[in-house]
């Protein structure tokens, strides 16, 4: 699997190229500024982009602006965001278009590299992984009861937070200690309430952690 790297940090940047190589990924390119980022995306057409945030020139939201310019030009593009920050309208826009192949992850809570390969590889495959710090943020905002998402119940909304961080209905249901069926249930009533026709349901998940997120706008 071939993977372009953006991360400014010399130390970090060179961490990460020998953690992925050491669990078989080819590094495409390993890159510091946002310029560099764009060509290789654009030339290369890696498997997956792991991208830190704040690149130079510019040092703010470089790495990401980068990223979403990516996706538009080849759509689905496989992108794990590794940050310190949660920017939360551009998380936002990553996740819009409902393709999948999107992770944020903090730096500072990446706790081991299982962790971490496993979110680059689950990104690779088309899902989305979400840093749980991440999703309180972002929906850190009150719901008004007459929005949608004020219907759902609280354990719904409990099993569209956990979605929204990219778990399978199994392992939902390991985490909240409850049947399979009974998290197929919940999902069900979500997409419900969420007025979500019916269609990939792999498609409904993103739709619903969107709808989920729109509410902190």
């Amino acid at each position: 699997m071939r993977v372009v790297l953006a991360e400014d940090l010399f130390l970090l940047r060179d961490g990460l190229v020998r953690m992925l190589e050491a669990f078989d990924f080819e590094i495409a390119a390993a890159v510091e500024t946002g310029p560099e980022l764009t060509r290789a995306l654009a030339e290369l057409q890696p498997d997956v982009a792991v991208v830190d945030v704040r690149l130079p020139p510019s040092h703010t939201d470089e790495g990401l602006q980068c990223a979403l310019e990516a996706r538009r030009a080849r759509p689905g593009l496989p992108v794990l965001v590794l940050s310190q920050h949660v920017e939360q309208l551009y998380a936002r826009e990553l996740l819009a278009d409902g393709v999948g192949g999107i992770g944020y992850l903090l730096k500072d809570r990446v706790f081991d590299a299982e962790q971490f390969i496993d979110a680059v590889h689950r990104v690779a495959a088309g899902g989305t992984v979400m840093d749980p710090q991440v999703i309180q943020q972002l929906l850190s905002r009150r719901q008004a009861d007459d929005r949608p998402l004020g219907r759902l119940t609280p354990r719904e909304q409990e099993v569209l937070e956990l979605m929204a961080q990219g778990r399978s209905n199994a392992a939902i249901a390991g985490q909240l200690v409850v049947t399979e069926r009974a998290i197929a249930k919940h999902t069900s009533n979500i997409f419900a309430k969420l007025s979500l026709d019916v269609s990939d349901d792999d498609n409904r998940r993103v739709l619903a952690v969107l709808a989920y997120l729109d509410q902190g706008r």
